[in-house]
């Protein structure tokens, strides 16, 4: 009920946590999430800013929006955020960064939480759902990554 995928990245960990903190430019780099927003009163990355994030599931279908709040926050190192209703978290996505010689490993990360219904979903389409981020994953990371690196 999690996966991660890590690349490196020719930047410096400073760089790239602005990147990945900047939900405003997610559209940029998801195949999935093509817009978010700033809501209820947050302005930027802190624990406990709330955004929106605009998806379209697997990049076809209908769209919805998400309320996510930040849950974890450590400039140049952590932005983690979960997904779900105001008492209530469906997943939790996340950037961890670590230094690495000239430039940066970043690794995207997902959760589900360990609910019953979570735990079902999972065991019927687990397998296939967890393709489907990994490969959105590696697509957001490396579109990133040519961001990042032009400067």
């Amino acid at each position: 009920m999690k996966g991660e995928v890590t690349l490196r990245m020719d930047a410096a960990p400073e760089q790239v946590w602005d990147l990945v903190s900047d939900v405003t430019r997610i559209g940029e780099f998801s195949p999935e999430t093509f817009e978010a927003k700033w809501t209820r009163g947050s302005t930027g990355p802190v624990k406990g800013a709330q955004f929106k994030g605009h998806v379209k599931r697997n990049g076809v279908g209908p769209t919805y929006w998400t309320l996510c709040t930040v849950t974890a926050c450590e400039p140049g190192r952590v932005f983690e955020f979960c997904v779900g209703a105001d008492n209530i978290t469906v997943n939790n996505w996340g950037y961890r960064i670590e230094p690495d010689g000239d430039g940066s490993l970043v690794t995207e990360y997902f959760r589900l939480e360990p609910r019953l219904y979570l735990r079902l979903y999972w065991l019927l389409l687990g397998a296939l759902r967890g393709r489907t981020n990994e490969r959105g994953m590696r697509t957001t990371l490396e579109r990133m990554k040519e961001v990042v690196e032009r400067g």
